[in-house]
């Protein structure tokens, strides 16, 4: 049973930080909005594809899993 808590309270700890880089990231790196995402506006629709950002999550979420799961 308490490999279960360190893995709840690891798990709680990284959800505090993505909400955190979430809450105040935006005002820093502009989630959504970098070089690369593609956002194509029509007359009745709109499409946004954010692939650099899903690139640079993808990237900071593999550096921390290896860190912690070594």
């Amino acid at each position: 049973m308490t490999d279960i808590g360190k893995m709840l309270i690891i798990l709680g700890i990284i959800l505090v930080v993505v909400g955190c880089v979430i809450h105040f990231g935006g005002k820093i790196i502009p989630f959504g909005k970098l070089p690369g995402d593609i956002n194509v506006v029509g007359e009745n629709s709109s499409f946004h594809f954010p692939i650099m950002t899903c690139i640079i999550v993808s990237v900071v979420l593999s550096v921390i899993a290896n860190l912690f799961f070594r």
